[in-house]
């Protein structure tokens, strides 16, 4: 009997890393390509490009403090 429940909570651990894992790949190349394409645009609309990285980095910034926020959480 204890085998078993050793063995379900340790597919559960594995299960939620493996989702947080996920997860935080999903949001870093969510944001590297939200991220590249805004600045595509500003840049087409007459933008220096570093600026456009400037500006672009608040896209970056959010995505810190959400990951952040998991990690705190987590904690």
């Amino acid at each position: 009997m204890r085998v078993r429940s050793i063995v379900g909570m340790a597919f559960s651990i594995a299960q939620l890393v493996g989702s947080l894992i996920a997860l935080w790949i999903t949001i870093y190349w969510g944001v590297r390509r939200a991220r590249g394409a805004f600045e595509r645009e500003l840049v087409r609309q007459s933008m220096r490009k570093e600026d456009a990285r400037r500006v672009s980095a608040q896209y970056s910034k959010l995505k810190d403090d959400i990951l952040g926020t998991v990690r705190n959480s987590i904690r």
